[in-house]
């Protein structure tokens, strides 16, 4: 998990950071990287497997938040309109969760990794728009050439039928729903404490989930889930979301968004490889994949060549 310097809620972004935003990130793509073959070894509906990562990542903050006095002083003197938007990104967290575990149903591991992440194609858009985070041109290559990547994934999945194309549909929408999350987050963490930041934005996803969950009929809460399923719901927790989620909400403070983001491209790559290799899973990528794949990673080292 990463740390955070909070004795003053609204410290200067550019100042040393406690820890390198790269070699965070870095982490945080190794953690992205097992979330889609986790879900694979679970039957849980994707609503609940969404909940139960949200619960158990606010009960890990929580105990983060009783160790950091600071972190809770800067919780309860959030500005009206700051918490407004954290909410507003806790809702857009919970709606990708979603629609992204939802995909893997219909599509591949690896084909639902690499289409959401293209997130990072939104949140340029986004932050160019409402933050004046403007791409320079070498960004907009790189951001281009991900683009084509992406769709050449898609054209090589219309040959496993309808299923796969809404699988990555899925997929994409949850790579929008997640630059929405990631663009509010750039806007609000230089300002904000990252635990503080996190407990409202990961409370509201995992009570919006809930609360979905509770209002699903055949959508169970606790009953029926094994051990398995339950060893997933934590790992998910521990893993993807710890150390990979809060992982990009920490370099948000010193990094603009669609940089920070861009670090999830490298995810695809992580899942593919453990999908391929775990014998319980064994998903072979295929050519347009590996091509796609290539080119998604060829845009992001443009990218962030040009930085």
């Amino acid at each position: 998990m990463a740390s955070d310097s909070t004795s003053d809620p609204s410290p200067d972004p550019k100042g040393a950071p406690p820890l390198p935003p790269v070699l965070v990130l870095v982490a945080a793509v190794v953690a992205f990287s097992w979330a889609g073959p986790l879900v694979r070894f679970t039957d849980a509906a994707a609503l609940a497997v969404s909940a139960w990562r949200l619960l158990f990542s606010v009960a890990f903050v929580a105990v983060v938040l009783a160790f950091r006095p600071t972190s809770r002083r800067a919780l309860a003197g959030l500005e009206r309109r700051d918490l407004g938007l954290a909410l507003a990104a806790g809702a857009c967290l919970a709606l990708h969760f979603w629609s992204w575990i939802a995909s893997i149903d219909y599509t591949t591991v690896a084909s639902s990794v690499v289409l959401v992440s293209t997130q990072p194609l939104w949140v340029a858009v986004i932050s160019a728009i409402f933050l004046r985070e403007v791409p320079r041109r070498g960004e907009w290559m790189g951001l281009g050439v991900a683009v084509v990547g992406a769709a050449w994934i898609g054209w090589g999945d219309m040959a496993l039928g309808p299923q796969a194309l809404l699988g990555d549909g899925l997929a994409l929408g949850a790579a929008f729903l997640a630059a929405a999350y990631y663009s509010i987050g750039r806007a609000l963490r230089p300002k904000l404490d990252l635990w503080s930041y996190v407990a409202v934005v990961y409370g509201m996803a995992a009570i919006l989930l809930l609360g979905l969950v509770l209002l699903t009929p055949g959508v169970p809460l606790v009953r029926g889930y094994g051990t398995v399923d339950w060893a997933v719901f934590v790992a998910l927790a521990a893993g993807p979301m710890m150390i990979g989620h809060t992982g990009v909400n920490y370099a948000l403070r010193y990094l603009r968004a669609y940089v920070a983001n861009l670090a999830v491209l490298g995810e695809p790559l992580g899942a593919t490889l453990i999908a391929w290799l775990l014998p319980a899973i064994a998903e072979r990528p295929g050519p347009s994949l590996i091509g796609g794949g290539l080119l998604i990673l060829v845009g992001v080292a443009l990218a962030l060549r040009a930085r």
